[in-house]
């Protein structure tokens, strides 16, 4: 699920309001920061698949460090634990340790049996994504929603908390689409890089964005 995960950012602002959007992209996101860098270095393994849905295309073979329930419980108790030390945040502390291990709710429903509880355990997924159609609406319907929550939240202070929002929003939107249109890289290497590249990308992207907006309500 990958814009899914970025929904779950938007929502919570909700919960957490005095959290930049660039954390809450970063928190859910978090499997998928490590994952192509693990994958460049070798401790995970994934490989390409070619067939006719775009979503079983990318074999994820071994994934423990980065998206097993065990680890990203560890790496959510991590994340919350700096955030807290560095902000003193508690309630942001919370929201985006939960958001950590989001991750793994989000894939498991998503993926097929590619998510391990912890390392060298049976791997578990209910495989939403063998249905295109079932996939496009579930993800679709959660990301306005989640999208109408955090437009709830906040308000654009300026021209860039406005337009470049929607700019955000289009490009994750657009982006999205474009996967399941375009062929699948067949070079693995580029894969990591990309992931990389794109995830971080958004997090910057969406931390610009919420400096330009403010809170409909003081909390």
């Amino acid at each position: 699920m990958f814009i899914g995960h970025y929904a779950l950012g938007l929502a919570a602002k909700r919960l957490a309001p005095r959290t930049s959007l660039g954390t809450l992209f970063a928190a859910p996101t978090f499997a998928d920061l490590l994952w192509p860098v693990f994958l460049l270095i070798g401790w995970e393994e994934a490989r390409m698949v070619p067939g006719p849905n775009p979503f079983l295309t990318l074999w994820l073979d071994s994934i423990p460090v980065s998206h097993s329930l065990a680890a990203l419980t560890a790496w959510g108790l991590l994340f919350g634990y700096l955030y807290k030390k560095r902000t003193g945040y508690v309630r942001g502390a919370v929201v985006v340790g939960l958001l950590v291990l989001s991750h793994w709710v989000l894939d498991v429903i998503t993926h097929r049996p590619d998510m391990p509880l912890y390392p060298g355990s049976v791997s578990l997924g209910f495989g939403l994504w063998n249905s295109v159609v079932g996939t496009l609406v579930v993800e679709g319907l959660l990301f306005i929603a989640c999208m109408a929550i955090y437009m709830q939240t906040t308000r654009p202070k300026d021209g860039i908390g406005r337009w470049g929002f929607w700019a955000l929003i289009v490009v994750l939107g657009g982006l999205y689409v474009a996967t399941l249109f375009s062929p699948p890289p067949t070079d693995m290497k580029a894969i990591g890089m990309f992931g990389i590249v794109f995830g971080w990308l958004f997090v910057l992207f969406g931390w610009w964005v919420d400096r330009h907006r403010e809170l409909r309500q003081v909390v």
